[in-house]
């Protein structure tokens, strides 16, 4: 009994360390999660609530006569998806199409499925409100209405959770800290 005693006291007194970290979220104050990728060299992300999948490339059949920003249509489970070259729909320098290329599927508006190509997926960062610039204030002047804000996240952040809402070691994710990530608005993306 006495060693009962013993070790409850011990673990009252000495606070863990999730305790701590819980802490030091609520101070940082509302979390979002965005799932970070790459497009011509530079790091953007979308709120991870939208994106349903992330899926390796997978054969194209090309659609003719489309815009120059849908790359094709592909089969996910029976269903047809439109896939959507970011790249191109962003106006950004093309590069060559590697290993890492992924496919967002995602469902902005609550209406279709669509794919997006990125060029590599990065990892899930949980960004406060704090770490937000909102377009006006980070750009100043003139912004694509497509930019929501720029994130400048802090260095010592720790994963997401993997298994909320997106699968990420299963599509070779690779896990780097941005300095600055540039946060998209996919519905007027996709919109325009």
């Amino acid at each position: 009994m006495a060693s009962n005693l013993a070790r409850r006291t011990s673990s009252a007194v000495v606070p863990a360390a999730g305790v701590k970290r819980k802490k030091a979220q609520r101070d940082r104050g509302p979390i979002t999660e965005y799932l970070a990728f790459r497009l011509a060299g530079d790091v953007y992300a979308a709120p991870v609530s939208i994106i349903r999948e992330i899926l390796k490339l997978h054969p194209l059949t090309p659609v003719p006569r489309a815009p120059s920003s849908i790359m094709g249509i592909i089969s996910v489970r029976g269903q047809l998806v439109t896939v959507i070259d970011l790249r191109r729909r962003l106006r950004l320098a093309e590069g060559p199409v590697t290993s890492k290329a992924r496919i967002l599927l995602v469902d902005p508006m609550g209406l279709e499925l669509l794919g997006l190509y990125v060029d590599e997926v990065l990892q899930v960062y949980r960004l406060a409100d704090s770490e937000i610039e909102h377009t006006a204030t980070a750009l100043g002047g003139e912004v694509a209405s497509y930019i929501a804000g720029i994130a400048r996240p802090a260095q010592a952040q720790a994963p997401a959770q993997e298994g909320k809402g997106v699968a990420l070691k299963s599509v070779g994710v690779v896990r780097q800290n941005a300095s600055v990530i540039i946060l998209l608005d996919l519905k007027v993306v996709l919109s325009s």
